[in-house]
């Protein structure tokens, strides 16, 4: 029995929108981030009608669905306006710049990284709600166009250099003055702080003759 012809195959409305390379920014986490971005802008029943292929947003729908085609044309038309302002999530920016979640999280702390305000969601199988940062695309685009992550690595590489360079230096000279206050503790007369130490008896020792 011949197998039932799938819906690639089956007769199909078909409409696609090219994305710019701006919208993605060459990144594939940022293409599909778009994709469901569309896909939640559509009727739920609808959703897997539209997809995400290289550089381009794809429609799919039975023939039999003018309406419903006309319909999700008019929507995705709509959210492909603005494409290119979609704020980029975490992982997008991530993926794009080729860096890891921790320098993420650092370079945003020290404000290389500009957020571009937050967004919260809650997850499936999360009981609570999770808020990120999201970023503007065109700071991302900058900070790939400069190359900043590796300048960023460089900075951080000689700074922590530095730090280690401080730490040894000063443990270097807390144990020389452990070392000093030691000696001087040994010294006759000289206490552990270098005050006079004053003998009991001393001066009937010194009568007797006894140091000459």
């Amino acid at each position: 029995m011949p197998s039932k012809p799938s819906a690639e195959t089956s007769p199909a409305l078909v409409a696609e929108w090219p994305l710019p390379a701006s919208a993605t920014l060459g990144s594939s986490v940022r293409l599909k981030g778009i994709e469901r971005e569309v896909r939640r802008r559509l009727p739920w029943t609808s959703r897997s009608c539209a997809t995400a292929a290289t550089g381009r947003i794809v429609l799919r729908v039975p023939v039999t669905e003018q309406d419903l085609f006309d319909s999700l044309s008019a929507k995705i038309a709509t959210v492909l306006e603005g494409v290119e302002s979609l704020p980029i999530l975490p992982s997008e920016a991530e993926d794009i710049l080729s860096i890891s979640p921790r320098e993420r999280q650092k370079w945003l702390k020290e404000e290389r990284l500009h957020s571009a305000g937050t967004r919260t969601v809650k997850l499936r199988g999360r009981a609570k709600a999770v808020t990120f940062h999201v970023f503007d695309p065109r700071h991302i685009e900058d900070v790939l166009a400069e190359d900043l992550p590796e300048l960023w690595r460089e900075e951080d590489r000689l700074k922590a250099a530095e730090n280690r360079r401080r730490a040894a230096g000063k443990a270097a000279l807390k144990r020389a003055a452990k070392a000093r206050g030691e000696t001087a503790a040994g010294s006759a007369g000289l206490s552990s702080d270098g005050a006079a130490v004053t003998l009991e008896g001393w001066e009937a020792f010194d009568a007797d003759g006894l140091l000459r």
